[in-house]
């Protein structure tokens, strides 16, 4: 038993480094993914706002836009829309795209696309800011800015409504129930259906199961869910919850060895890790779709 339980619990880091592997890169970045309800008929550029008067106005060599719009891409600007989004900008702000960010760059889309009944424009990387306007310049000429917003998560959506002129943000708390959720509840799904089929079917069995679970997992989806929507998610970061994982099947091995008795110590042990080998390995093949998912309706 002593040798099986090793090679369990080496197989279960094992299986969590390959998934892991599959994730790595360079870490998350932040990102701001606007929605544009009823939106204009005609041509027209949407932007985010920076606080700050644009500091590389004098520089004939600079141009902001570049970073999202070079090459081919270049030749898809209207210029004469995108010199009336520069001139539509309120005093003490900078369009992060159309002229540029005065630190970190960022990419923008201007244009967006069509995501069923609305429009997207997705805004990346470091120069994102946190406190923002929204921009919206057509091709007629007509202008509208948003109020201030603040990005709560480090990925995240604001919905504008276009025949309202009104833009605004999910609760953050909102966010973070999402992620509890679809943290918690796979867990509770997959280990379920392994103890029915280890043959704990009892009253008493399932009462102890959700009891652990809601403790164990319960607790490491409320870390998830604080750390992957401030911290996002990549490869490296995930290896910092192997520990946490090998910690949860130890605890509930212990906890099953004295509380499911509907059946021998053994299967009750062997369950627990059979359990969360294969709950940590689904969970750590969904975090990355899933955390996309939640950052682009919270």
């Amino acid at each position: 038993m002593k040798m099986s339980l090793r090679n369990s619990i080496l197989l279960l880091l094992t299986a969590m480094l390959l998934t892991v592997s599959a994730l790595a890169d360079s870490g998350p970045k932040p990102q701001l993914t606007v929605r544009v309800k009823s939106a204009p008929d005609e041509p027209y550029y949407l932007d985010l706002l920076a606080e700050g008067a644009f500091e590389h106005e004098d520089d004939v060599d600079y141009s902001g836009v570049d970073w999202s719009y070079h090459g081919e891409k270049r030749a898809l600007l209207d210029d004469g829309l995108l010199e009336a989004m520069r001139a539509a900008v309120p005093e003490g702000w900078h369009a992060c795209t159309a002229q540029g960010t005065n630190g970190a760059p960022m990419w923008g889309d201007l244009i967006g696309s069509d995501a069923g009944g609305a429009r997207l424009h997705s805004f990346r990387y470091y120069g994102v800011p946190d406190t923002y306007r929204i921009i919206l310049v057509t091709k007629s000429g007509e202008s509208w800015v948003s109020d201030t917003l603040h990005r709560a998560t480090l990925q995240s959506s604001v919905r504008v409504d276009w025949a309202k002129r009104t833009a605004s943000a999910p609760s953050a708390a909102v966010a973070y129930l999402l992620q509890f959720f679809c943290t918690l509840l796979p867990t509770l799904l997959i280990e379920g259906v392994l103890l029915l089929a280890f043959g704990y079917r009892s009253r008493r069995s399932l009462l102890v199961f959700l009891l652990v679970n809601l403790v164990t997992q319960g607790g490491f989806a409320v870390f998830l869910a604080v750390t992957v929507l401030n911290h996002g998610v990549s490869g490296w970061s995930l290896l910092f919850y192997l520990p946490i994982e090998l910690i949860i099947t130890v605890v509930e091995l212990l906890a099953y060895r004295w509380l499911l008795t509907e059946k021998s110590r053994g299967r009750a042990m062997g369950y627990a890790v059979v359990a969360n080998v294969c709950s940590a390995v689904v969970g750590l093949w969904l975090i990355d779709p899933l955390w996309h998912f939640i950052a682009s309706i919270s």
